[in-house]
Formats: C-alpha cells, sequence, structure tokens
C-alpha cells in the first residue's frame, strides 16, 4: 500500500469456498481481512475455521505481491462481532438460505459503523431482497463473484434503486483496487454471466438429448470456438462486428424451425431497420469513427493472434474429454 493508498479494512462473514476465495484476493491486494466462520460455536467448528484458515494461507502468502503485510484474522461470530465496527466493507458470503441472510445481514448492521459499505455476494436473491435485511439500503449492493473468487477477473455488481451511487463507485474502485474487473447491473435475475451462460448450457444439454452432437463435441466446439471467440469479441461486439442483419435473419431461420427461443429481441429488429448494423453503418450497439475502424479491427485480430498462439497447440490436441466415457445415448 502505497502513501497515496487508504487503508481499508475488510470483513467476510461466512467461511465457506466463496469467502476463502474473497479472502485471498483481498490478502493479495495488501489489505487485511478478517473471516469470520459464522456456524455455532463448538469443537468441529473451531476445527473448520482452523483449516479455513490454514487453506487460505497455503494458497496465498499474506502479502505477496502487495509490497505490505496483509494480515489475516480467522475468527467466529463473537470474535467477529468487534472488528464490525471498524469495517469500512463487508461481504456477507453464507449460504443461499434467506432465513440464514435475514439472520447474518441484520448482525451486520447492528454492528457495523454507519458509513460501512454491505455488500452480499448472493447469486440467488435479488439486491432489492438483501436491502430490506438492512435498516439502510443505500449502502447495500450485491457484488457477485465468480468461482474461483480469488482466480476469475469479473465480480458483478448489482444495484438497486435505492443504492447510493457513490456506494457503487466505492466498491467498483476498491474492486479495481485489489485487481478485478468490476462490471455494474440492475436488480435482474441472474446478472450478466449466470443469464447468459444458461442459455448456452441449456441449449448445449438440449442438443446431447436431440443427438444433434455428442457431449464431448459440444464441449469442444465451445472451447475452440465459441468461447475462444468470445474471449476477445464479447457478444454484442461480435454482432456489430459480423453485422446485425446476419445475426437478424438466422433468428428468423432458427425460430422456424427450432421455436421461441431463438426469436430475436426487438433492438435487433429496430438496429436492422434503422441501418445501425455495426461496423458496416458505423452504428450499432457501439458507434465507431470511420477513421479508426481499420485499426481496431488489426487490434482485435492481433488479441485472437495472440490467443491463439498461446492456446492454440492445447486446442489442437486431442481433447482430453475424449477420455471419459460418456453415457449411453437415450433410447
Amino acid at each position: 500500500m502505497t502513501d497515496t493508498e487508504q487503508r481499508i479494512d475488510v470483513v467476510v462473514v461466512g467461511a465457506g469456498r466463496m469467502g476463502q476465495g474473497i479472502a485471498r484476493a483481498v490478502l493479495a491486494a495488501g489489505l487485511d481481512v478478517t473471516l469470520a466462520d459464522v456456524k455455532e460455536t463448538d469443537e468441529d467448528r473451531t476445527r473448520y475455521r482452523k483449516a479455513a484458515g490454514q487453506q487460505v494461507r497455503e494458497h496465498l502468502r499474506s502479502g505477496v505481491g502487495s509490497g505490505r503485510p496483509a494480515t489475516l484474522n480467522v475468527c467466529d461470530r463473537e470474535a467477529a462481532q468487534a472488528r464490525l465496527a471498524d469495517a469500512d466493507v463487508v461481504f456477507e458470503a453464507v449460504p443461499e438460505v434467506i432465513e440464514v441472510k435475514r439472520d447474518i445481514m441484520s448482525w451486520v448492521d447492528a454492528h457495523v459503523s454507519g458509513d460501512a459499505l454491505i455488500a452480499s455476494t448472493t447469486s440467488t436473491f435479488l439486491v432489492t431482497e438483501i436491502a430490506d435485511l438492512v435498516g439502510d439500503a443505500s449502502r447495500v449492493l450485491n457484488a457477485h463473484w465468480l468461482n474461483p473468487a480469488d482466480l476469475m477477473p469479473l465480480v458483478e455488481v448489482s444495484r438497486s434503486d435505492r443504492t447510493d451511487p457513490a456506494q457503487v463507485e466505492r466498491m467498483t474502485a476498491l474492486l479495481r483496487r485489489i485487481g478485478k474487473i468490476p462490471v455494474v447491473c440492475g436488480p435482474a435475475a441472474g446478472y450478466i454471466v449466470p443469464r447468459l451462460q444458461a442459455l448456452v448450457m441449456n441449449e448445449a444439454a438440449r442438443m446431447v438429448e436431440e443427438g444433434v452432437a455428442t457431449a464431448t463435441d459440444i464441449d469442444l466446439a465451445v472451447r475452440a470456438g465459441l468461447g475462444t471467440r468470445f474471449s476477445v469479441l464479447g457478444p454484442l461486439e461480435f454482432i456489430d462486428w459480423g453485422g446485425g442483419d446476419i445475426l437478424y435473419y438466422a433468428s428468423r431461420y432458427l425460430t422456424a424451425r427450432l421455436g421461441d427461443r431463438f426469436r430475436a429481441p426487438a433492438v435487433v429488429e429496430e438496429n436492422m431497420t434503422s441501418r445501425r448494423r455495426g461496423l458496416q453503418d458505423h452504428d450499432g450497439f457501439y458507434v465507431y469513427e470511420p477513421e479508426s475502424i481499420a485499426a481496431y479491427q488489426a487490434g482485435r485480430m492481433r488479441e485472437f493472434e495472440e490467443l491463439l498462439r498461446l492456446r492454440g497447440p492445447e486446442l489442437r490436441a486431442a481433447s482430453p474429454l475424449s477420455e471419459r466415457p460418456e453415457r449411453p445415448e437415450r433410447p
């Protein structure tokens, strides 16, 4: 931590896999963190707390890469209560049971300082539901980390209409400080990534069910094709890159043959009819300056080339999934 960086005390409530991952990410940035196991206190739970602390330390020694020694304190609910009073940010990472979250959020709310930021890591409940569990909803938001939390760069920050915009800025600044990439979304079921991945996973399972392809070939197609491409171009950027008219006509074809789940949303047709088809019109989901398009395309192609240079040999080799037996074909 440099002299210009403010010290931030972080408390993570919940010492399971998610809580431990968040603790590792915070420690890596040189920030002190308290990891609180809020289960009932008994001999087994004491052993669990010791194991949780050991796992975090084994994955990441305090202060690694930060230039500053960071401390990890693993404690029970009673010991954590005193630390809440000094906390700047509290991450709630308890099981996805609303009764458990209600108990923990009420407890946190009763013991944190008045300006502490409270963030649930829930992947199930909307921020509007979580905000109802705390007296001051203006300082409540969801910070949805992707597992493993210390390795995955993305964190989805979901705010309600009662969340103070300054608190959103405060959270995104903290996440950037510890090396994460925050994105902000409203209180919608599925956030961004889970909503997209649910569609892909269900369609992949449906293709196995329909006998379109084997699980191995579908997974390899995603790893070597869809996933590789979308790691460079996001889906909306890709629409603009290839042309919104292509998606428009492809959606009509697929809808006629596979059903309404492939029907394009109104914005795709609006962009099509308004000649906002992407690069070709210099307008789409993004706006493109004609004189900068060539440089933009060249830059993206360099990203593709670098990615394939790193992963190409692995992807061209026999898929490790080919050695895993698949279930017999369905009758």
